[in-house]
């Protein structure tokens, strides 16, 4: 929790709750569901939490936007996130019930009243230009991540960032990434001082509005 603090110190009295409840719930969940590597339940805050708050120091949300998680898996990087901006709305999505399922159980558990859930392939989800970011943490490549989610991306851009996706990624992109110009990347280890963040990166893709 404290690695949190270093990076996030300016969290309110709930929401510092709301992240050192999270580990409780996790590991309590992961006994029944494994949702995360055993491995890496030791390290939830490194390895998930703070991996996930990449993305904010990317870009922070503003009330009111709306944040699609595509293959949340346990819940990553959407829950985190979630807590960090409340009056943001999160949709978490994706196709593995029993993940969905702990999904749920956690976000009742930290009284998340921003996220909603989806147990359904993203392209089977009715949001036609309805999200400003679609999130996500290394799912596919970004060549079928981005055809997952076409469509989905809401016309007029209210951050600093245009509208489009913001990608967690690692290891090297040049290849995957080379026929995306507008790509940018935004390596971790500028921002995270621990060894795990060395190779991660929060790759933002630009995506254009199509009705």
């Amino acid at each position: 929790m404290d690695i949190i603090l270093k990076y996030f110190p300016h969290l309110t009295d709930h929401q510092k709750n709301q992240f050192k409840k999270l580990e409780e719930l996790y590991k309590d969940w992961n006994l029944k569901i494994n949702v995360v590597s055993r491995k890496d339940i030791d390290e939830i805050y490194t390895r998930h939490v703070l991996h996930s708050l990449g993305i904010a120091k990317i870009q922070a949300f503003k009330p009111g936007a709306k944040v699609i998680d595509v293959g949340t898996g346990g819940g990553f990087p959407g829950i985190p996130l979630a807590i960090l901006f409340p009056e943001t709305q999160f949709d978490l999505v994706d196709s593995i019930g029993k993940k969905i399922k702990v999904v749920n159980e956690v976000v009742a558990g930290l009284e998340l009243e921003n996220v909603k859930t989806y147990n359904c392939r993203v392209e089977d989800l009715d949001r036609k230009g309805y999200y400003d970011f679609i999130i996500s943490r290394a799912v596919a490549k970004m060549q079928t991540f981005v055809g997952w989610t076409r469509g989905k991306i809401a016309k007029e851009s209210k951050h600093e960032l245009k509208n489009g996706i913001l990608y967690l990624k690692g290891g090297d992109l040049t290849k995957e990434l080379a026929r995306y110009k507008t790509a940018k990347i935004y390596p971790l280890k500028d921002i995270f001082e621990e060894d795990f963040f060395e190779t991660k990166v929060v790759v933002h893709l630009p995506q254009k509005y199509k009705g």
